[in-house]
């Protein structure tokens, strides 16, 4: 394989933008090609990021970009949930929080569910997982993090971490242990600006760090940065994405890691005010130990700020040709391993997503966990006088390719019942008509879709949170969880709740599942 030799094209080599968007407008990976093939052949980028993919049309999209680029490119993807992620049609897993449930069985179940999301992404294209999250779930005003994490134990979100390594390594992919050094004990969102963890160190070496030299040790392929401020790490107030001392000399030095440097992504808030102004800044990134400049806004604009920077002497070329070696070693084991055609022709992987989807629906019926217990008229109430659910949506615009359609979920499991969606504001009229409904029926079901979502207000909104406490207080009301176990506690006045810690279909289904059990409406 052909290594690239000037220094702009080593420098572009850091360079990873994104190719299609969940964000306003939303973009199909696929549209985007055109865009991304004009770059390519301009500038020879590292890789792309992948958003919003559709597995029936972008691995044809992404051939084409290998087909023009001068170099191979490392596609790279949050695969968090397994391929379908971010390729639509492609298996969904569970949110991580739910295998952490599972207990002794977890890290069977993380390794193979690892294992099965590897084979699948590198059919579709895909060569680099931005995955696991090695966050621990230490605060439950994280809006981010939540669900994402395994467990809000240090040693379980290690055990597991490591766990999900080791079954993407066997499935011929690269893993990438975010957010380093930890993102889980912050109350702002990194999207929308910068978060600050104040812990200690030893604290920090006790929680935050843990998994990561878990992940370490299982030989993880990358880690991504955060865009957190550490003051026990870094008084300055520089994030972890901009600080030598957290990715120099912490990362490299004292940790002794020795694999790739991903920044978060460069459009985030929490990594500057502007994104063009963040990639003329490329070369204060490489200099604090970045290696691969994420989803940066203008590619071009970097790698110009980058070679200026070098041929002026305010960047020691020996730091550029570190990152770019890093790199592109990734891509040479990369050949080593499936052939020097796995860029154009990706080995196939027939029984991957058959497989995944029955491990879904294994886990998310091993995660459902119930708090309190049923009464014992309610299975009565039900199956005289009906089931009525509500399911709340506090982001109802969110392009989330992994979006199950929980209303027909439930509408089709549970015989009989009605099922309405409680969006973000409730008026005083809706109010009354939603009231008006749960009072006609038997039993009401609320079904909370609570999830960490980027550049969104993390939980159930004032009115929906009013409208749930009027129904506890009105009607015999169940309320199910499709995410965080953290939004059960304001309404303890309900006497049983559940939580599957997710909103896939498998997750969704399980618990509608379950309901109709309970309730005894088979």
């Amino acid at each position: 394989m052909r290594a690239p030799t000037s220094l702009r094209d080593r420098a572009a080599q850091l360079v990873f933008p994104r190719l299609g968007s969940n964000m306003p407008p939303p973009q199909w990976a696929d549209e985007a090609v055109d865009r991304m093939q004009r770059l390519v052949e301009d500038l020879p980028v590292g890789g792309v990021v992948l958003f919003r993919g559709r597995a029936d049309r972008t691995p044809e999209a992404l051939k084409r970009l290998q087909d023009h680029a001068a170099f191979p490119l490392l596609v790279g993807a949050d695969l968090e949930r397994g391929a379908g992620q971010q390729m639509a049609g492609a298996a969904v897993f569970p949110h991580a929080m739910a295998f952490g449930t599972t207990g002794d069985r977890a890290p069977s179940l993380v390794h193979h569910a690892a294992w099965l999301a590897a084979r699948e992404a590198l059919s579709l294209g895909i060569h680099w997982l931005f995955a696991p999250v090695a966050d621990v779930h230490s605060n439950p005003s994280n809006p981010i993090i939540s669900t994402r994490a395994f467990s809000s134990d240090p040693l379980v979100a290690a055990e597991l971490v490591q766990a999900f390594i080791a079954g993407c390594r066997e499935g011929g992919v690269f893993t990438t242990a975010k957010h380093y050094p930890g993102h889980g004990d912050t109350e702002t969102d990194s999207h929308d600006g910068v978060a600050t963890v104040p812990r200690e160190r030893s604290s920090l070496d006790s929680v935050e760090l843990l998994p990561f030299r878990a992940a370490f040790l299982a030989g993880v392929d990358s880690v991504m940065t955060a865009h957190v401020a550490y003051p026990a790490l870094d008084p300055s107030g520089l994030t972890a994405t901009w600080s030598p001392a957290i990715l120099r000399r912490l990362l490299r030095d004292e940790m002794g890691f020795a694999g790739v440097v991903v920044s978060d992504s460069l459009l985030m808030g929490g990594a500057g005010e502007s994104g063009v102004d963040v990639a003329r800044r490329a070369p204060a990134l490489v200099a604090a130990g970045v290696d691969v400049l994420l989803d940066v806004s203008d590619p071009i604009v970097a790698v110009e700020a980058l070679v200026a920077a070098v041929e002026s002497g305010h960047l020691d070329e020996s730091l550029l040709d570190a990152a770019f070696s890093r790199v592109w070693s990734l891509k040479q084991r990369l050949v080593a391993r499936h052939g020097a055609d796995v860029f154009t022709a990706p080995p196939a992987a027939p029984l991957a997503r058959q497989q995944a989807e029955e491990l879904s629906d294994q886990v998310a019926d091993l995660a459902i966990r119930g708090y309190g217990s049923l009464p014992s008229d309610w299975p009565r109430r039900a199956r005289e006088h009906g089931v009525h659910v509500l399911v709340f949506r506090p982001i109802p615009d969110y392009p989330d390719p992994t979006k199950a359609p929980a209303e027909a979920i439930f509408a089709g499991i549970l015989p009989g019942a009605s099922v309405s969606t409680v969006g973000p504001e409730v008026p005083d009229d809706e109010l009354a008509r939603h009231l008006g409904a749960a009072g006609r029926a038997g039993l009401v079901v609320c079904a909370l879709v609570v999830k960490p979502a980027a550049w969104h207000r993390f939980g159930l909104r004032p009115d929906q949170e009013r409208l749930v406490r009027a129904l506890v207080a009105q009607s015999p009301t169940l309320i199910v969880s499709l995410g965080s176990p953290d939004v059960l506690g304001p309404f303890d006045a309900s006497p049983f709740r559940m939580c599957t810690y997710s909103d896939v279909v498998s997750s969704v289904s399980a618990a509608a599942r379950r309901v109709r059990s309970v309730l005894r409406l088979d």
